[in-house]
């Protein structure tokens, strides 16, 4: 193992994902991450790391000042500014120089893109619901009456229309149409007098189509990402999905998530489910895991300069079948899980395992804004232990 390795991470610093990370390295062996504040970046414009540094970007958010900065609201429960927050993250990453990289600038930029991450998934051949909004040169959606008329144009009663730059559910609405006019949309939004726009941990249920366009319309400025409505299995009469960590091409974690709802984030009422009895109901249907995790590690393997990503599967009912829904750029948040057998970061939690990937000897690129970029040694394969598994089920 390299031992040598001096961690530093941008992030939040009161924020438990960088207490985690540092409580990981630290468990390593290694001294504590130098931790450099959002807050610090975006006031200074840029920070800059040593040769020896190894470099971890970390979520922004749960921070109402730097919140304030990306999106200029003073209330974190509101929804719009995503696209604004999307522009300043991206140009604020870029500014770091310095150092090795866990995460890629450019390949985060496509990550917190939903309609680009969709086209780069979907031309890698790694099954995705269909979407008429994929793509850079997809036409925007810019209210209500272009989502209904591409619903109605591509033969999609049923959609999930999400903000292109948003996370954790922010500004989802799971939309259903039916003959006679009939409509109806689950979604965290709530409308405040005003048309202002605020996220909820209560689902609501929206049956106006008039409420249903007012919040649409409210969104669509910040850009809009739409996509069929897959139907997924179900386990104990609740739809079902998984959150998959691949850690260096090799899916470690994995966590299932159930609801009575069309959404599964656990804040806003999913409960964590039984990974065996997923395994059970994928081995009744004909399949294995492995073949579920590989789709995970081919999502992955679309973004090949970014150490972690936490993928979204859907299983389609009767669990022969399975989408991505995205692909996240911090979807490693999963406290107290241990890796799966097999993966080699059993008995690891997320944040172990990503500190192991890098001293076992995960490539780590130079960013290309380095100076040291072009005279820099080549970053050494991964060690068996995280290699990619076999292509089963491609």
């Amino acid at each position: 193992m390299i031992r040598s390795t001096r961690f530093a991470v941008v992030g939040n610093p009161e924020n438990r994902r960088v207490a985690l990370f540092s409580a990981a390295v630290r468990s390593a062996g290694l001294p504590a991450p130098r931790v450099v504040p959002w807050a610090d970046v975006l006031r200074d414009a840029g920070a800059a790391f040593g040769p020896g540094e190894t470099v971890r970007i970390d979520s922004p958010g749960e921070n109402p000042e730097v919140d304030r900065l990306l999106r200029d609201v003073t209330d974190p429960t509101r929804v719009e500014g995503s696209a604004r927050w999307y522009r300043r993250f991206t140009a604020a990453a870029r500014t770091l120089t310095g150092g090795r990289r866990l995460d890629d600038v450019d390949e985060l930029a496509v990550l917190f893109d939903k309609r680009r991450c969709h086209a780069v998934l979907r031309e890698a051949g790694v099954p995705v619901p269909a979407s008429p909004t994929s793509g850079a040169s997809a036409a925007p959606v810019r209210g209500w009456e272009d989502a209904r008329a591409l619903m109605r144009e591509h033969g999609m009663p049923r959609v999930f229309l999400k903000l292109a730059h948003g996370s954790s559910a922010s500004g989802v609405l799971a939309v259903e149409t039916a003959s006679g006019g009939r409509i109806r949309a689950t979604t965290s939004v709530e409308r405040a007098d005003g048309g202002r726009l605020f996220n909820s941990l209560r689902l609501r249920v929206l049956h106006d189509e008039r409420e249903i366009a007012a919040v649409v319309d409210t969104l669509a400025p910040d850009g809009l990402h739409l996509e069929r409505w897959v139907p997924k299995a179900a386990l104990g009469g609740r739809s079902c999905d998984l959150r998959v960590v691949v850690v260096a091409g090799r899916a470690t974690h994995a966590v299932v998530r159930t609801s009575r709802s069309p959404l599964t984030n656990l804040h806003l009422g999913g409960e964590r489910g039984d990974l065996a009895v997923v395994r059970a109901a994928v081995e009744a249907a004909g399949g294995d895991l492995s073949r579920l995790l590989a789709v995970c590690e081919r999502a992955a393997a679309c973004f090949p300069r970014t150490l972690c990503v936490g993928v979204d599967l859907l299983p389609a009912v009767g669990w022969r079948r399975f989408a991505v829904g995205e692909v996240n750029a911090f979807g490693d948040l999963l406290p107290r899980l241990t890796g799966l057998p097999g993966s080699g970061a059993e008995g690891l939690d997320t944040y172990a395992a990503q500190v192991r990937a890098v001293l076992c000897g995960a490539p780590v690129p130079v960013p290309p804004h380095s100076p040291r970029n072009h005279d820099a040694p080549a970053a050494p394969a991964a060690p068996a232990a995280f290699a990619p598994a076999s292509a089963a089920g491609s």
